[in-house]
C-alpha cells in the first residue's frame, strides 16, 4: 500500500477503532478453501502477505487507533509477527461471530467510539473507502461494507449491540442478509460502503491478480506473491470451489 497518508480529520471528540479481524498464518487453517488450487504452504504465505498488506492499508489512515482481534490460540504468533506496532487482542469464545461480538463490547466500552471491524483479505480496498465508512457511522448505528458473494468485508458500530452477530451465517451467501435482518429487528440505522471483493475463492484470486498487475503499490507484498505464482494461477479454473 502507498505510504501516503489520508488528511480527512474527524472529530476531535471521537475516537475511532479499526480492528483487523485475524488468524495466525498457519497451514489448514487460513483460505482453506484455495488448497484444492494452491499448495497449502503457499497458501499460508498468501494469507501472511494478506495480512501485512492489511495492516499497512490500515496505518495509512489519520487519526485512527489499530488493532487486531485473533482466536486466543493465535496471540502469541501475531504478536511475534507484528511486534509492538498494533495492539493485538483475544477474542472470548470461538468462532467469527463471537469475535465480532468481543470486539465491540471491548472497543466501544468507554464510549464516544467509532469501531469498524475489517476482514484480513482486502489490502487492495482504497483507503478512503475505510474513510468513508467512518463518516458513515456519524451518522449511522451501523455501517456494512458489501461482498460480491452475499457476506461483507467490514461491519462497524457506536455501541456493542449482543445479538447482532447471532445465527451470522459467517462464509456462507446470506451471511450479509442474517446481519441486515437483524439491524432491521433491532432499529439500528444503517448505511454502506460500495460492494467489494475479499480473497476466498480461485475466481477471486484472478480478479486481484489482475488488478494488482495494473496497481501492485496497492498491496506490494501480495504482489509480489502473486507474481511468483502466475503461472499456476493463470491455470485455475473458472468457477472453481473449495472445501
Amino acid at each position: 500500500m502507498a505510504t501516503s497518508k489520508l488528511t480527512i480529520a474527524p472529530s476531535p471528540h471521537t475516537r475511532r477503532t479499526l480492528v483487523i479481524m485475524a488468524k495466525a498464518p498457519k497451514p489448514g487453517r487460513v483460505k482453506t478453501r484455495l488448497t484444492e488450487s494452491l499448495p497449502a504452504s503457499a497458501v499460508t504465505e498468501l494469507y501472511r502477505c494478506l495480512l501485512e498488506d492489511t495492516l499497512a492499508l490500515a496505518k495509512s489512515l489519520v487519526s485512527v487507533e489499530i488493532a487486531v482481534m485473533c482466536p486466543e490460540q493465535d496471540q502469541e504468533e501475531l504478536a511475534q509477527l507484528f511486534g509492538d506496532t498494533v495492539q493485538i487482542v483475544k477474542q472470548k469464545g470461538e468462532g467469527l461471530a463471537a469475535g465480532l461480538s468481543h470486539t465491540f463490547r471491548h472497543f466501544t466500552a468507554a464510549g464516544r467510539q467509532q469501531v469498524i471491524a475489517f476482514n484480513s483479505d482486502s489490502p487492495h480496498l482504497s483507503p478512503f473507502v475505510l474513510e468513508r465508512a467512518f463518516g458513515i457511522l456519524c451518522s449511522h448505528d451501523v455501517v456494512v461494507g458489501p461482498t460480491h458473494d452475499g457476506g461483507y468485508y467490514l461491519v462497524g458500530a457506536k455501541a456493542a449491540h449482543p445479538t447482532l452477530f447471532e445465527n451470522d451465517g459467517m462464509g456462507t451467501r446470506s451471511a450479509l442478509e442474517r446481519l441486515l435482518s437483524r439491524t432491521k429487528s433491532l432499529q439500528l440505522s444503517t448505511g454502506f460502503t460500495e460492494p467489494f471483493y475479499d480473497i476466498d475463492v480461485a475466481s477471486d484470486l484472478r480478479l486481484l491478480a489482475s488488478e494488482l498487475r495494473l496497481a501492485p503499490a496497492k498491496a506490494p507484498r501480495t504482489a509480489n506473491w502473486l507474481r511468483e505464482w502466475r503461472e499456476t494461477i493463470a491455470e485455475l479454473g473458472e468457477g472453481v470451489e473449495g472445501k
